[in-house]
């Protein structure tokens, strides 16, 4: 195996829970040796969009704020985000993110298999 590189601005950019949003895919399972790893993404939401409803079967998923502030929801309650928190999502756990603002928001969201 030998380092792997890739320019964000050379990774093309997709459509993400419906079109609300939108990523360049990082990083894949098979980039990497350990089977665990899911997928490496750089999300996209416009301003005044919400990544919609959605939970991930056997994906644990993290997101790391890169820029803007907004709330998280789950069945349980909603959170505000900010530049530079930090979110878990449990594999299952339904959640959404929505930015109410007019500007477009960034994030890294890594995602791990627990269904292996």
């Amino acid at each position: 195996m030998r380092i792997l590189k890739r320019s964000n601005s050379d990774v093309p950019r997709e459509d993400a829970h419906g079109g609300s949003g939108g990523r360049r895919l990082l990083a894949t399972t098979g980039d990497l040796q350990n089977s665990d790893f899911e997928a490496l993404t750089y999300g996209f939401l416009p301003g005044g969009s919400t990544f919609d409803w959605h939970s991930h079967v056997d994906i644990d998923e993290m997101m790391l704020v890169l820029d803007g502030s907004g709330s998280v929801s789950d069945r349980d309650g909603e959170y505000t985000y900010e530049t530079g928190d930090f979110f878990i999502f449990p594999a299952g756990v339904e959640h959404t993110i929505h930015n109410p603002t007019d500007t477009e928001h960034e994030f890294v969201f890594v995602r791990l298999n627990v269904g292996r």
